[in-house]
């Protein structure tokens, strides 16, 4: 690659970005919710076309231009397979009664004052046990959001819980790929990055939690205790709910804890559910296959159903209706489109180094630790914008930051932690994200409603700032440790 294409000025660089917020703005104002449908994906193309043109001009080819989307693209084609995988699990999950067990036996325990609060600590437990935000949000933050409906608690709330404890226990966890790869960007190793980062990280999951414990006592809710008892009625009516429903998600949870890959641990998941279904829940395969006969071909086509579409359980209750219904892999469709389109376009930026070319510009201006860990968590947030990815959002900034960071004699376990309190708790704040698109797909939830109640992704990349600037908690290098 020739000097030449590399010399973008910042305006060429920054223009694709500006047109995009433009573009994107005007789309969510004229659509409103539906802009996930399909618009918002047009405005990434268009987008990325835009990126395209700058690039050309600029004398790169178009076979270098699709050579950097296509790399982004198969960067995430592990993920895209997972999420078409969790599609297939929702809908297993649900036919097999796991789902509803999970349900019916939550209205039971949990307490609506402290429902929100009790969420986000379940979900940070499962997380830090699996290592996956993903994993977690597919199957206990799924069923947590069907409790919550029948409490009358806002979705968004309840979302937001999900999701704050979730990417708690994924930070945590030594399980996590991002928790590994952050510390493997900066230099350091993994267990000392964890014990540096619990500094930022603790104090902002109990602001959190306090916030959620005042929201579930001051909130609104509709408990109707005569309705609570028709929706458990109804569930254990059309189920046969029973504890050993929960022998599915053990496994699950014990293969990932033991470092199985997600994919095979989730598919695992899926053929045990159909398993289940087929022994404890044949009246409900029959009724998703649509066929008059109980026989083999019923059970068949009704296990197919449950994995690959959109499925749905009828009772005499409309909102439970909505609790019992799957878009399984087929409903995960829309979302796998929204993940490309946002690729194509984050792969232009990075392939043709327009991204580069504005974060270099604003490392020039960097001079206080304050300022550089403020950098450094805006660039990651950046990313996450741009690029569309949370892996990009940290890699590419670790790249970049790690010889300032030496230079201005912080440790590396500074950067790793930045990365991870920046890079990837705010990647499900962006509806375009791969993760802010796959938990708004898997929680049946839009962004824009859970956004505000993401309080521990939107506390973490603010207490780092506010350490970096008060001076605490920064380690720094010796003059050996600087010289090597």
């Amino acid at each position: 690659m020739t000097s030449e294409k590399e010399d973008f000025t910042l305006i060429e660089a920054i223009l694709p970005i500006l047109f995009l917020t433009a573009f994107l703005s005007f789309n969510v104002f004229v659509f409103g919710d539906a802009a996930l449908d399909g618009s918002n994906q047009i405005v990434l193309l268009v987008s990325a076309a835009v990126a395209v043109i700058i690039a050309m001009l600029r004398g790169f080819s178009w076979d270098e231009v699709q050579a950097g989307m296509l790399k982004s693209i198969n960067s995430t084609m592990p993920s895209i397979l997972i999420l078409l995988m969790i599609g297939a699990i929702s809908g297993s999950w649900l036919v097999s009664g796991i789902v509803p067990a999970m349900i019916y036996y939550g209205i039971l325990m949990l307490n609506p004052d402290f429902f929100l609060a009790a969420a986000c600590v379940v979900c940070a437990v499962v997380s830090v046990a699996t290592g996956s935000s993903w994993t977690t949000a597919a199957t206990v933050g799924v069923a947590l959001i069907g409790i919550g409906q029948t409490m009358g608690i806002h979705t968004g709330m309840v979302a937001g819980a999900i999701l704050s404890g979730a990417y708690f226990g994924d930070k945590m966890s030594p399980l996590s790929d991002t928790t590994n790869l952050a510390p493997a960007m900066a230099g350091t190793d993994l267990f000392t990055h964890i014990k540096y980062m619990s500094l930022t990280t603790i104090p902002s999951i109990v602001v959190t939690l306090i916030i959620f414990i005042v929201l579930g006592l001051t909130a609104e809710t509709n408990v109707d205790a005569t309705y609570t008892l028709e929706v458990l009625s109804i569930i254990d009516e059309k189920f046969n709910i029973n504890l050993g429903l929960f022998v599915v998600p053990i496994i699950v949870v014990v293969m990932i804890a033991k470092k199985v890959p997600a994919l095979p641990s989730l598919f695992v998941g899926s053929i045990l559910a159909i398993l289940v279904a087929i022994l404890f829940q044949k009246p409900i395969l029959q009724e998703v296959s649509g066929l008059n006969s109980g026989g083999w071909e019923a059970m068949f086509v009704g296990a197919m159903k449950s994995v690959y579409g959109g499925i749905a359980v009828t009772t005499s209750n409309e909102m439970v209706n909505d609790l019992l219904s799957s878009g399984g892999m087929y409903g995960m469709l829309n979302t796998v489109w929204l993940i490309i389109s946002a690729i194509i376009f984050g792969g232009v930026m990075e392939g043709t180094g327009m991204l580069r070319k504005i974060v270099t510009t604003l490392m020039s201006g960097i001079k206080s630790t304050g300022s550089l860990i403020a950098a450094t968590a805006g660039t990651c947030t950046f990313f996450n914008f741009t690029a569309s990815d949370q892996y990009l959002a940290i890699v590419v900034p670790g790249r970049m930051y790690a010889d300032k960071y030496r230079n201005q004699g912080l440790a590396p376990e500074n950067l790793s932690r930045t990365l991870e309190d920046s890079g990837t708790v705010t990647s499900v704040l962006v509806p375009w994200n791969t993760c802010g698109a796959y938990h708004a797909g898997v929680l049946g939830v839009t962004t824009g409603a859970f956004i505000p109640y993401c309080f521990f992704n939107i506390i973490s990349p603010l207490m780092t700032i506010a350490f970096g600037y008060l001076n605490f908690k920064i380690r720094r290098l010796n003059a050996d440790e600087v010289a090597s």
